[in-house]
């Protein structure tokens, strides 16, 4: 009997990873429910920062980017940097992709993945069904993985929510909920920004509370990047063109340098076209970091250091955290607790060799688990063009 590969995850990871391992002939079942985390998680009007060009999930065959979505579906062609990709036209496309090239999707989850003696990854299924794969492929994206910092966590004892004091921002999917409230966002990235602008034109009384001075900024439009540098998804950059295009060597650099450029590299920074909707709608209090949050009669605040080094405190009828999301293991809990432990780790994420294989033959990641081992590029979709093939070959070399 020829055992299965399991692709654990239908984002734009899951979904291009399963059409490479079709491609090569091998046989394939991919669990979860397509674009979900773009669909439900975030917020209704948003737009990519990422260029069109930075949103094409990988194909082993030409003829499945945005640009031939978006003459299939008689709509307008998103080409140029200048254009700007709507979350909904992106979802579309990724079912589009989906249905093109991972026909038979299976809408369930996967309660368990287990290591068999034997050989083979034996898995359950919420629907009632075990199997044995002959390798997985975990590409569950930020399912799990939202992050809420101890400070803010103190004030939603029983997790953030909504419709609790504190929330995360991959909880929002209408913010027409808060029109008419007084609402405070902490971060300073796109998703930090771009809810406040949203929630700011949906009614909302909006504070962004941002750790740094000078830390709430935006990136240039596209006709005032640096023309004497290479080109890359990200902007004019050598250093965004080596990680973009050259990420072999990443893994062989040491963990601290590592685990420092995923998170600086392409940091914090708003979109060039969110500015006009930002400024002037959205009040920024820059402070030199938050030391607890709490709740009186029901509302929270903040404690905040500011950078004068007083402390103040800052009041509203909810806050969102859009603080990111964090790679730990132990969110995972599909994952069977011997695996998990066989498993080798730098803070929290899988340690990956090369074709995204794990220290555990036949488990693979891909997507933001793999950022650790292969950059900041796999944070984002066009990590696909790289991770997707590679992975496939070193599979089917390991498992064809």
């Amino acid at each position: 009997m020829i055992h299965p590969v399991a692709v654990i995850g239908a984002g734009p990871f899951g979904l291009s990873t399963a059409a490479h391992l079709r491609a090569r002939g091998i046989p394939v079942r991919v669990f979860g429910d397509p674009m979900v985390s773009w669909r439900d998680h975030m917020p209704a009007g948003m737009l990519l920062k990422s260029t069109p060009a930075a949103s094409n999930l990988d194909a082993p065959q030409p003829g499945h980017t945005l640009v031939d979505y978006c003459d299939a579906a008689g709509i307008p062609r998103l080409v140029t940097d200048e254009d700007i990709v709507p979350v909904e036209t992106f979802i579309a496309y990724g079912q589009w992709f989906q249905q093109k090239l991972v026909p038979g999707l299976e809408q369930v989850r996967v309660v368990s993945v287990d290591r068999s003696e034997q050989g083979g990854f034996p898995l359950k299924l919420d629907s009632g069904e075990s199997f044995t794969a002959r390798a997985v492929v975990v590409a569950t994206g930020l399912s799990g993985l939202s992050h809420l910092p101890p400070e803010l966590a103190a004030a939603a004892a029983d997790g953030p929510a909504p419709t609790g004091p504190v929330s995360h921002s991959s909880q929002h999917h209408d913010l027409t909920r808060y029109s008419g409230k007084e609402l405070i966002v902490v971060g300073a990235g796109q998703s930090a920004l771009e809810t406040a602008a949203l929630a700011a034109e949906a009614g909302a009384q909006v504070r962004v509370v941002a750790r740094g001075r000078g830390n709430v900024d935006f990136g240039a439009p596209p006709w005032k990047q640096p023309r004497l540098r290479p080109e890359s998804p990200f902007g004019r950059a050598w250093s965004l063109w080596a990680l973009t295009y050259y990420p072999h060597p990443y893994r062989h650099l040491p963990a601290g340098t590592r685990h420092y450029l995923v998170r600086r590299v392409l940091g914090p920074l708003g979109a060039w076209w969110l500015r006009d909707r930002f400024e002037g709608k959205v009040r920024v209090t820059e402070v030199d970091r938050i030391l607890k949050a709490d709740t009186s009669q029901g509302h929270p605040s903040l404690e905040v250091l500011t950078d004068a080094g007083t402390v103040d405190r800052l009041a509203a009828d909810h806050v969102i955290a859009a603080t990111g999301y964090r790679v730990d293991l132990a969110a995972m809990g599909f994952l069977g607790h011997e695996l998990r432990t066989a498993l080798a780790v730098s803070r929290g994420t899988p340690r990956l060799g090369a074709g995204y294989v794990s220290s555990v033959p036949g488990l693979y990641f891909t997507g933001l688990p793999a950022a650790a081992s292969y950059g900041p590029v796999m944070r984002f979709v066009c990590g696909t063009e790289f991770a997707s093939p590679r992975l496939a070959r070193h599979l089917a070399a390991a498992h064809g």
